[in-house]
């Protein structure tokens, strides 16, 4: 069996995890056909009940940006948000494959892609209450392109070789010959939510001084979860995370970024934002500052926080001290936290509230959610106990409990 079959297997078997009855939709760049139809054919031999593909080009995309005049964006593909929305109420599950250019979109008008962005994430709303609520199984991993290759090993001598070493990487740390790669984090997961912390202190060499504060019932998550369909699945592979949901009124101080950040194929890098009651007050990027003012004010509540995620400095994908430009990997390979809406898994009492009540209660809504990454070798974090106690989570960007 290759390895591109067992990182297949991963993504049916245990990502999306799909049952005999099920629907499952795939979406997926065009230069990844075969890889999909192998998926597609797992999926079947599995029991799938439909298996559809959602097609999509971002070069095409790219010369709709360039050419198009910006009154087609946000209203030409209405139909088509509306088509995947129907999709998810048919109960379809949701495996979506990257291996975009992280900067397909540099020097587009930013005007256009923040209306395009703004109008279809309230048409996409359905469809991301489906994903961040896990009503659904659902599944994102990624696979190389030409363009992302080069990006993440600028010293390869042609794209083949890039795309060689990519795949080569993307084995190592997705542990493809372990038989249960990801399987280690339940019991630290159990271990910090047994302490019921009231709240986190982040800080570390390059400035950050952060206090999270934490709401009354949150639950800690790790990379398996439970949909509302009863059945387990992975969201992001790899995944070398433990989450929960912070306090969205309780985040005080100031918080340095330790990577690059991809947001409307731009790059956003060398920022830090300020935050008060919760609230992002002040905020600077040496790289694509315009784009950080976007992400933090182009949608309500999305200057809250709505995540926080513990990733020790040794991780697999950290390890191989490779900047992937992809959050999906480089959020595994550092403690992070995201701006915008908060997932329900991890505070459970408030699943049947409606928004403004999950707000109450702490959880923060928003149509956005973007990860972006505060760890290093240097973090270190304390909890704080109901009872007063003060705890070291972490210590020199490691588990210290």
């Amino acid at each position: 069996m290759t390895k591109i079959v067992k990182y297949s297997l991963l993504a049916i078997e245990k990502g999306i995890n799909i049952q005999k009855g099920q629907k499952l939709l795939i979406r997926s760049s065009v230069d990844n056909a075969n890889f999909v139809r192998t998926l597609s054919e797992l999926a079947w031999k599995k029991g799938a009940k439909d298996v559809i593909i959602q097609w999509f080009d971002e070069q095409i995309n790219r010369q709709r940006y360039l050419y198009g005049e910006i009154d087609i964006f946000g209203v030409k593909n209405k139909w088509f948000v509306e088509y995947i929305n129907k999709i998810v109420e048919e109960d379809y599950q949701v495996l979506t494959i990257y291996s975009g250019n992280p900067e397909i979109l540099k020097d587009i008008d930013p005007d256009k892609t923040t209306k395009e962005f703004s109008v279809l994430s309230k048409i996409a709303k359905p469809f991301s209450e489906k994903i961040m609520n896990n009503k659904i199984q659902w599944c994102v991993l990624c696979v190389p392109s030409p363009e992302w290759a080069i990006k993440v090993f600028p010293n390869a001598e042609n794209s083949e070789k890039a795309i060689e070493l990519m795949w080569d990487a993307i084995f190592k740390i997705n542990l493809i010959d372990d038989n249960d790669p990801f399987e280690n984090l339940s019991s630290q997961t159990k271990k910090i939510q047994d302490y019921n912390f009231k709240s986190l202190t982040f800080k570390n060499s390059l400035g950050t001084n952060l206090e999270i504060g934490l709401p009354k019932g949150h639950t800690w998550v790790s990379c398996c979860e439970t949909a509302k369909t009863g059945n387990t699945f992975i969201a992001n592979i790899p995944s070398y995370e433990v989450f929960t949901a912070p306090h969205r009124n309780e985040v005080n101080g100031i918080v340095y970024s330790t990577k690059p950040l991809i947001y409307m194929g731009n790059i956003i890098d060398k920022f830090w934002i300020k935050f008060e009651k919760g609230q992002a007050i002040e905020y600077k990027a040496e790289v694509g500052n315009e784009f950080l003012e976007k992400m933090i004010t182009l949608h309500p509540n999305a200057n809250f926080l709505g995540e926080v995620a513990l990733v020790p400095h040794s991780s697999p994908i950290s390890k191989l001290g490779l900047l992937w430009y992809n959050t999906i990997y480089d959020e595994n390979a550092s403690c992070h936290i995201a701006l915008g809406n908060g997932y329900s898994s991890t505070l459970p009492l408030v699943e049947n509230l409606s928004e403004e009540e999950k707000m109450e209660q702490g959880l923060n809504q928003s149509i956005s959610h973007n990860d972006f990454m505060i760890g290093s070798e240097c973090m270190n974090i304390v909890g704080k106990t109901e009872d007063g106690r003060e705890i070291q989570v972490f210590k020199n960007g490691e588990w210290a409990i």
